[in-house]
């Protein structure tokens, strides 16, 4: 498989074009400086973030990060905790970094452009590396992006309700993966598209961060492309195990 998440972590392997590339998506920088304007106070978790992420670089021995868009957290001009956040972890990486710019990622040119670091920035409506696309799913994906062999988004920050046999239930966030469909697609460009591969939407980096709940019934996808875009979509634990269809888990 080209794109293979890796057991345990919110991130993938993705292997193509003669390289090795780790995949992850929704980093969001800084969250805690956005949560705390919102009256939720916790301790930053900057650090473990940063050796989480350089700890999944080094156990896939990857040759480029690529950050599926929302690296960062503030949707305009970054906090100051989000600018030290950021500038502590390029300092610490030893790979070059592809950005796909996403909603939150707005203003983070200046701050990436301070950073001695090898950073790419993309447009939000994706990029492709070898037969991969990449973008970040809060706008449609290009043409281009949806005609690579795979596809994948961040945004939804997908989530699944688990439910035991005495009513406890807990949340875990999760992968789906499904083929895409191009109707929805070649219906908003209007024009036909070869559209023949798999969408992966990925779960959020950030385990403080929020997510759609994709198996309560009456939770809206955050993607204008989501549901309509994938069939047979199929969700996945970190663990690598398999739910099945993510509307009957």
């Amino acid at each position: 498989m080209r794109v293979e998440p890796v057991p345990g972590v919110p991130a993938a392997t993705v292997d193509t074009d003669g390289q090795r590339l780790l995949a992850l998506a929704d980093y969001h920088a800084g969250i805690e400086a956005g949560l705390r304007y919102e009256g939720v106070e916790l301790r930053s978790a900057a650090s473990e973030r940063r050796e989480r992420l350089l700890a999944a670089l080094d156990r896939t021995g990857a040759d480029r990060l690529v950050v599926v868009g929302d690296l960062g957290h503030a949707i305009g001009s970054p906090f100051e905790t989000e600018r030290e956040e950021l500038e502590a972890l390029f300092s610490a990486l030893t790979v070059p970094v592809t950005l796909v710019k996403g909603n939150h990622d707005g203003e983070l040119e200046p701050v990436l452009d301070d950073v001695d670091a090898d950073v790419t920035i993309t447009p939000g409506h994706g990029t492709t590396i070898g037969d991969v696309g990449f973008a970040h799913g809060h706008t449609w994906p290009s043409p281009a992006v949806l005609e690579s062999a795979v596809v994948c988004v961040g945004h939804e920050h997908p989530v699944v309700k688990l439910e035991d046999e005495v009513g406890g239930n807990r949340k875990e966030r999760a992968w789906l993966r499904g083929p895409l469909v191009p109707g929805s697609f070649e219906d908003h460009y209007d024009q036909p598209l070869d559209v023949d591969g798999d969408l992966v939407v990925f779960p959020a980096f950030n385990d403080r961060s929020g997510g759609t709940w994709v198996n309560v019934r009456g939770q809206d996808f955050l993607a204008p492309f989501l549901p309509a875009g994938v069939a047979d979509a199929e969700a996945f634990l970190f663990d690598g195990t398999r739910l099945g269809d993510y509307r009957n888990v």
